[in-house]
């Protein structure tokens, strides 16, 4: 990825880009007893999308509605959301915000702070821009943007209520995370 100063901009028109939730996903995925992966994808979430004159006055923030996991299987999504793991009372939410935006061309990082329940830690996303195309008939342009990232369940709190030494053999700590956006260009 080539990242150069935040003071560049975007090939996108200054001003607040909306979600375009129906063709948009957050998926992840993680190790199960660390021989195959788990897939699944949160299906509600907001984000707010300010396209600033510069990568300097550009802003990310995100929330995912924890408790729209969704990994095919209802009953691992109920464990996945008891005190067991996640415990959904207590972290009913993941919220990121931007902190800095660099890059040029097709490839971006955003960097930021993601919180989950009363824990933040800072992440970067790798972003890549894939295209800006307008719908046919008419209506705003639609930007699309695919990001990726990893990051450590245990880093925010969240483990197996397990005896010691066993819960990483069942669920692996590292989480990918794949986001694909599209947005959709503000009138003007």
């Amino acid at each position: 990825m080539t990242t150069t100063s935040t003071t560049g901009s975007l090939p996108l028109a200054p001003g607040r880009w909306a979600v375009d939730t129906n063709h948009s996903s957050i998926g992840f995925t993680i190790r199960h007893l660390g021989v195959s992966k788990v897939r699944g994808r949160f299906t509600r979430f907001e984000a707010d999308v300010v396209i600033g004159d510069t990568l300097d006055t550009t802003t990310v923030n995100a929330t995912i509605d924890v408790a729209s996991i969704d990994t095919a299987n209802a009953d691992r999504d109920a464990h996945v959301l008891s005190p067991d793991i996640f415990d959904v009372a207590k972290r009913p939410t993941m919220v990121f915000r931007s902190t800095r935006i660099a890059g040029a061309g097709v490839d971006y990082q955003i960097d930021g702070d993601l919180t989950i329940g009363d824990i933040t830690r800072p992440i970067v996303l790798a972003v890549e821009l894939g295209g800006i195309e307008s719908i046919p008939g008419g209506g705003p342009r639609h930007a699309g943007f695919e990001a990726t990232t990893e990051i450590r369940r245990k880093d925010f709190g969240i483990d197996l209520a397990m005896p010691p030494g066993v819960s990483g053999v069942v669920l692996g700590d590292v989480v990918k995370v794949e986001l694909d956006l599209q947005l959709l260009e503000p009138e003007s």
